[in-house]
């Protein structure tokens, strides 16, 4: 899928840069940008989905003791 986005002119010089030096394409660099910042966005947002359901009462909590517990350690 063909996507396109306007880079901030610093960036794009820096993006390059690296391409130049390193000899590998832009297109190479932003899909490792986007692969490994849209894993620690979903980190981020399904996280913080979760605390505010959590907040909300919405979302089951367990205790570590719970947790030990219900799984055999605490023999």
């Amino acid at each position: 899928m063909a996507t396109s986005i306007r880079l901030d002119p610093s960036l794009e010089q820096r993006l390059d840069t690296l391409a130049a030096k390193t000899g590998r394409t832009k297109a190479y660099y932003l899909r490792e940008l986007v692969a490994s910042g849209l894993s620690d966005l979903e980190d981020y947002y399904l996280a913080a989905s979760t605390m505010e359901r959590v907040r909300k009462g919405d979302e089951k909590i367990y205790s570590a003791a719970d947790v030990r517990r219900d799984v055999g350690l605490d023999d």
